[in-house]
């Protein structure tokens, strides 16, 4: 592990509660506390909170803010107000994702961009170089100053509501609203990456141990990457580097849903259009293994008579649903439910069927909307 990595205003707490801290894209994280299940299993059943500090926080401001962003992502801005939050990718002019990110509405004048850890650099880069095109632009990097805590699971809204000041039982699935918790401002939104009902809560660095304490009291258990990744891995959503990368496109990814076509030019916009009119020669497919065996990042995935037709971006045993289950870029043929696969796993073609994505899904959630 490196000692000289980057270490979140929340690690004295990860290492006072014996987590096992792992360097992840330049940041020490705790992979596990309990363990990787029964940290999963608290999160579906219970409460669980995750310091996810080590992700960017970037400010877009500026009279230009609304015609920039709306240019620079693919999902549709107008459909954004203050208090929204709103799920996109980032796009290259080749149609690949740079990153996916979640842009939080102030005005139309102000906005923040939650991106992914490894991408921060790369896309503020990329960000300020979009800007330069547009007048009354403004983009600052504000992570250093920003702590981001997930609070996940059934008891999510039960725990924060005994916590803050200010009503959140009628904050809608992805929008936001400022509260109090002690008297420390909080932006609490109904955002996460699960696929439990839950909050993630964003706070000023000096206040994060208050807060993150104050909810270990309230009942919730602290949670690693571990977890993390299982927890998203069930409700199908996409990691940056394994389903997205800058030579996948938004449609290949299944992420139309965030992709408006019809809202203008954005980066990108002219190769998707081509993409969707055309049809793709891959798609991304949830599987489940039949026989022995977990898949990893980068197996083969091969047809029936060993010809490779795609490759695992994730796989894991999913603690919830109890299969061996991952994604997988396979060819448009090979993608319809049902169709038999096979992995090469340990020297091995094991057979494995494309599934419904995703294969975990919350009631809950239908009625946060």
């Amino acid at each position: 592990m490196n000692t000289e990595a980057h270490k979140t205003v929340l690690y004295d707490e990860h290492v006072a509660l014996g987590a096992h801290m792992v360097e992840f894209h330049g940041s020490l994280m705790p992979m596990e506390y309990a363990g990787i299940i029964a940290e999963h299993t608290k999160v579906r059943n219970d409460c669980g909170i995750f310091d996810v500090s080590h992700m960017g926080e970037l400010e877009v401001r500026g009279e230009g803010a609304f015609r920039f962003l709306q240019h620079a992502i693919t999902n549709d801005l107008s459909k954004s107000y203050p208090g929204k939050a709103l799920y996109s990718p980032l796009c290259n002019e080749q149609g690949g994702i740079v990153d996916d990110i979640i842009v939080y509405c102030f005005s139309r004048d102000h906005y923040l961009l939650v991106v992914n850890s490894a991408n921060r650099q790369k896309d503020f880069a990329w960000l300020q170089g979009q800007a330069a095109l547009f007048d009354g632009v403004v983009c600052n990097d504000i992570s250093d100053t920003t702590a981001l805590i997930a609070v996940q699971g059934p008891r999510a809204e039960g725990i924060l509501g005994s916590l803050l000041t200010g009503d959140i039982s009628s904050v809608p699935r992805y929008t936001f609203r400022t509260v109090s918790c002690r008297g420390i401002e909080v932006m609490a939104a109904r955002t996460g990456y699960t696929g439990e009902d839950g909050f993630e809560l964003f706070i000023a660095v000096s206040e994060a141990a208050l807060l993150w304490r104050a909810l270990l009291a309230g009942g919730a258990s602290p949670c690693g990457l571990g977890a993390r990744d299982t927890l998203r891995l069930e409700a199908c959503y996409p990691l940056y580097g394994n389903e997205l990368t800058d030579e996948t496109t938004p449609l290949e990814a299944c992420l139309s849903w965030a992709v408006s076509l019809e809202k203008g030019e954005f980066v990108g916009g002219e190769v998707l259009r081509r993409q969707s009119r055309e049809g793709m020669s891959r798609k991304l497919v949830g599987f489940e293994v039949v026989d022995r065996g977990i898949a990893r990042s980068g197996y083969p995935v091969s047809n029936g008579d060993g010809k490779v037709i795609g490759a695992v971006t994730s796989g894991t045993f999913g603690p919830h649903v109890k299969k061996n289950i991952g994604l997988a870029y396979v060819g448009r043929q090979h993608s319809a439910v049902g169709s038999r696969i096979f992995i090469q796993i340990r020297n091995s073609a094991t057979a494995a069927r494309v599934v419904a994505r995703p294969f975990y899904r919350t009631e809950a959630l239908l009625y946060k909307k």
